[in-house]
Protein backbone atom coordinates (compact mmCIF):
# COMPACT_ATOMS: atom_id res chain seq x y z
CA UNK A 1 0.00 0.00 0.00
CA UNK A 2 1.36 3.40 -0.79
CA UNK A 3 1.96 5.63 1.95
CA UNK A 4 0.14 9.10 2.65
CA UNK A 5 2.09 11.99 2.36
CA UNK A 6 1.59 12.95 6.18
CA UNK A 7 3.91 9.41 6.64
CA UNK A 8 6.54 10.44 4.22
CA UNK A 9 7.93 12.99 6.77
CA UNK A 10 10.77 12.36 8.79
CA UNK A 11 8.64 13.57 12.09
CA UNK A 12 12.03 14.05 14.09
CA UNK A 13 12.66 16.33 12.05
CA UNK A 14 9.56 19.00 11.64
CA UNK A 15 9.96 21.91 14.29
CA UNK A 16 7.01 24.33 14.37
CA UNK A 17 6.00 26.13 11.71
CA UNK A 18 4.05 26.14 8.92
CA UNK A 19 4.79 23.96 5.81
CA UNK A 20 2.99 22.80 2.56
CA UNK A 21 2.16 18.78 3.31
CA UNK A 22 0.49 18.50 -0.47
CA UNK A 23 -1.12 20.03 -3.08
CA UNK A 24 -4.06 18.40 -4.25
CA UNK A 25 -4.97 20.47 -7.92
CA UNK A 26 -6.20 23.89 -6.76
CA UNK A 27 -6.06 22.55 -2.64
CA UNK A 28 -3.51 22.82 -0.63
CA UNK A 29 -2.55 21.01 3.21
CA UNK A 30 -0.71 22.91 5.25
CA UNK A 31 0.27 21.68 8.60
CA UNK A 32 0.09 24.17 11.21
CA UNK A 33 2.82 22.28 13.62
CA UNK A 34 3.02 23.97 17.18
CA UNK A 35 4.83 21.25 18.70
CA UNK A 36 7.74 19.22 17.46
CA UNK A 37 6.60 15.32 16.82
CA UNK A 38 8.10 12.84 19.44
CA UNK A 39 9.28 14.85 22.16
CA UNK A 40 6.79 14.06 24.98
CA UNK A 41 5.40 17.89 24.86
CA UNK A 42 1.91 17.02 23.09
CA UNK A 43 -1.31 19.92 23.35
CA UNK A 44 -4.00 18.21 25.65
CA UNK A 45 -6.76 17.70 24.70
CA UNK A 46 -8.95 21.04 25.56
CA UNK A 47 -6.53 22.84 24.30
CA UNK A 48 -7.00 21.21 20.58
CA UNK A 49 -10.71 21.52 21.12
CA UNK A 50 -10.76 25.43 22.39
CA UNK A 51 -8.41 26.22 19.72
CA UNK A 52 -10.48 24.29 17.00
CA UNK A 53 -13.49 26.28 18.12
CA UNK A 54 -11.83 29.62 17.75
CA UNK A 55 -9.44 29.18 14.89
CA UNK A 56 -11.86 27.59 12.62
CA UNK A 57 -14.81 30.15 13.03
CA UNK A 58 -12.47 33.06 12.40
CA UNK A 59 -10.59 31.65 9.74
CA UNK A 60 -14.02 30.84 7.97
CA UNK A 61 -15.17 34.35 8.82
CA UNK A 62 -12.22 35.68 7.08
CA UNK A 63 -11.84 38.06 4.03
CA UNK A 64 -11.43 34.43 2.71
CA UNK A 65 -14.13 32.11 3.69
CA UNK A 66 -14.45 30.85 -0.09
CA UNK A 67 -11.00 29.31 0.01
CA UNK A 68 -11.18 27.58 3.28
CA UNK A 69 -11.80 23.66 2.72
CA UNK A 70 -10.73 22.51 6.59
CA UNK A 71 -9.24 23.45 10.01
CA UNK A 72 -8.71 20.75 12.28
CA UNK A 73 -6.32 19.16 14.89
CA UNK A 74 -3.73 16.09 13.74
CA UNK A 75 -4.51 13.03 15.90
CA UNK A 76 -1.10 13.46 17.26
CA UNK A 77 -1.65 16.26 19.08
CA UNK A 78 1.47 18.37 17.92
CA UNK A 79 -0.89 20.77 15.21
CA UNK A 80 -3.61 21.22 12.97
CA UNK A 81 -4.15 21.15 9.50
CA UNK A 82 -5.90 23.68 7.48
CA UNK A 83 -6.78 23.38 3.70
CA UNK A 84 -6.98 26.20 1.24
CA UNK A 85 -8.40 26.50 -2.33
CA UNK A 86 -6.31 29.08 -4.74
CA UNK A 87 -4.57 31.33 -1.81
CA UNK A 88 -0.20 31.95 -1.83
CA UNK A 89 1.94 30.71 0.53
CA UNK A 90 2.06 34.41 1.91
CA UNK A 91 -0.92 35.14 1.94
CA UNK A 92 -1.94 32.05 4.41
CA UNK A 93 1.04 33.08 6.50
CA UNK A 94 -0.56 36.39 7.10
CA UNK A 95 -4.42 35.09 7.64
CA UNK A 96 -2.91 32.60 10.19
CA UNK A 97 -1.26 35.02 12.41
CA UNK A 98 -3.92 37.68 11.93
CA UNK A 99 -6.67 34.96 13.18
CA UNK A 100 -3.85 34.13 15.76
CA UNK A 101 -3.82 37.64 16.95
CA UNK A 102 -7.86 37.56 17.07
CA UNK A 103 -8.01 34.42 19.27
CA UNK A 104 -5.47 36.10 21.49
CA UNK A 105 -7.34 39.30 21.84
CA UNK A 106 -10.87 37.94 21.41
CA UNK A 107 -13.11 39.26 24.45
CA UNK A 108 -16.50 37.38 24.70
CA UNK A 109 -17.49 33.64 25.31
CA UNK A 110 -16.36 31.16 23.39
CA UNK A 111 -17.57 30.05 20.04
CA UNK A 112 -19.58 27.24 19.60
CA UNK A 113 -19.61 26.65 23.76
CA UNK A 114 -23.46 25.02 24.29
CA UNK A 115 -24.92 21.96 24.54
CA UNK A 116 -26.58 22.91 21.28
CA UNK A 117 -23.49 23.71 19.20
CA UNK A 118 -20.63 20.86 20.63
CA UNK A 119 -20.70 17.48 21.36
CA UNK A 120 -18.38 18.17 23.90
CA UNK A 121 -19.32 21.89 24.83
CA UNK A 122 -17.87 21.36 28.76
CA UNK A 123 -14.45 20.57 27.44
CA UNK A 124 -13.61 24.31 25.92
CA UNK A 125 -11.56 27.07 27.63
CA UNK A 126 -10.87 30.24 25.73
CA UNK A 127 -7.81 30.86 28.14
CA UNK A 128 -6.20 27.43 27.02
CA UNK A 129 -7.06 28.99 22.97
CA UNK A 130 -5.53 31.80 24.08
CA UNK A 131 -2.19 30.97 25.90
CA UNK A 132 -1.57 28.34 23.17
CA UNK A 133 -1.90 30.95 20.18
CA UNK A 134 0.30 33.00 21.87
CA UNK A 135 2.19 30.46 22.15
CA UNK A 136 2.62 29.49 18.05
CA UNK A 137 2.08 32.84 16.81
CA UNK A 138 6.15 33.70 19.18
CA UNK A 139 7.29 30.97 17.71
CA UNK A 140 5.87 31.52 14.60
CA UNK A 141 7.29 35.34 14.46
CA UNK A 142 10.92 34.01 15.66
CA UNK A 143 12.26 32.57 12.59
CA UNK A 144 11.70 32.60 8.89
CA UNK A 145 8.79 30.33 7.68
CA UNK A 146 9.84 28.64 4.21
CA UNK A 147 6.77 26.30 4.55
CA UNK A 148 9.49 23.09 3.69
CA UNK A 149 9.84 20.48 5.77
CA UNK A 150 13.30 20.34 7.28
CA UNK A 151 15.61 17.43 4.59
Amino acid sequence: MRKIASFSVNHDKISEGVYVSRIDGDITTYDLRMRKPNMGDYIDNLTIHSLEHMFATYVRNSEYSQNIIYFGPMGCQTGFYLLTRDLENDTVLTLIKTVLEKIINHSGEMFGNTREECGNYRNLNLDAAKLESQRYLDALNSKEVTFKYDE
